[in-house]
């Protein structure tokens, strides 16, 4: 999969890019991003890529020319790198505006042959430019950071993961948070018990019926309790709603306060 980065920073993007999953999935040609930066489109000798935006609102603004060019560079490289496929390569704009990033998008955003990236900065970018250029605008969160050049390899780490091969085991991705519209369950490793608490016996027991049973239960509680939101917009099936009617009832005749599922070795 290909990915372009609009960014006025491409060695952040660089630094970033050679660790972990992503640097990986780069050496193995799984995934390439090429950062382009806006400044190189530029007609003054200051390189000016901003401009103070009319209306008298505080800060500058990125202007729409060089963001144009460097997004038909951007689309001249994906040509060039994945053919007629690069057809199938969306503008994005991180921008806190947009469409939530969830793993849903996620997962759709995967299966495109490319993705451009475009990184604010300043107090964003001129309208204009989002409304002849921009496809989709998305927002890691409700909050604000400096630019996009975070939000926007947070995406490309998710969408990293959703392609095949760039994780070693593919059940890795399959039992994450958030692909079946729950959290995780809580999970454990050696040694069996540490600070005096003991893994949940049934973890160790073998039997892997109740093992399965106990996941899907402890899942649907920890977003019962985290992220009642996400359960909202959730239909569970009859055997979810008795899973979590009895890992509620067992959480509640504990008198647990938060989410305890260990059991302390001189109980």
């Amino acid at each position: 999969m290909w990915f372009g980065m609009v960014t006025l920073f491409p060695e952040l993007v660089a630094s970033v890019m050679s660790w972990g999953v992503v640097a990986r999935a780069s050496e193995q040609n799984l995934l390439s991003v090429e950062a382009i930066n806006p400044r190189q489109f530029t007609q003054d000798k200051h390189a000016t890529v901003d401009a103070k935006p009319y209306g008298g609102s505080p800060g500058m603004l990125m202007q729409p020319g060089p963001l144009a060019a460097a997004i038909a560079d951007s689309r001249q490289r994906a040509t060039a790198a994945l053919g007629p496929a690069a057809s199938d390569v969306p503008v994005i704009y991180l921008s806190p505006q947009g469409r939530s990033l969830d793993q849903g998008l996620v997962q759709e955003l995967s299966t495109k042959a490319g993705l451009i990236l475009l990184c604010g900065r300043y107090e964003g970018v001129d309208e204009r430019l989002v409304r002849e250029a921009v496809d989709i605008e998305v927002s890691v969160g409700d909050y604000v950071v400096s630019g996009g050049e975070l939000p926007a390899l947070t995406l490309v780490d998710a969408v990293a993961r959703c392609l095949p091969g760039v994780l070693g085991n593919r059940a890795s991705i399959e039992c994450e948070s958030h692909l079946d519209g729950l959290l995780d369950y809580p999970q454990y490793t050696r040694p069996e018990i540490y600070g005096g608490v003991r893994v949940p016996k049934v973890l160790v027991s073998g039997d892997h019926g109740a093992i399965e049973r106990w996941q899907a239960e402890q899942a649907l509680l920890r977003t019962w309790l985290r992220r009642p939101d996400l359960l909202a917009h959730r239909t569970l099936s009859t055997q979810e709603r008795a899973w979590l009617t009895a890992a509620l009832t067992l959480h509640e005749e504990k008198g647990h306060e938060g989410e305890q599922h260990e059991e302390n070795v001189n109980d």
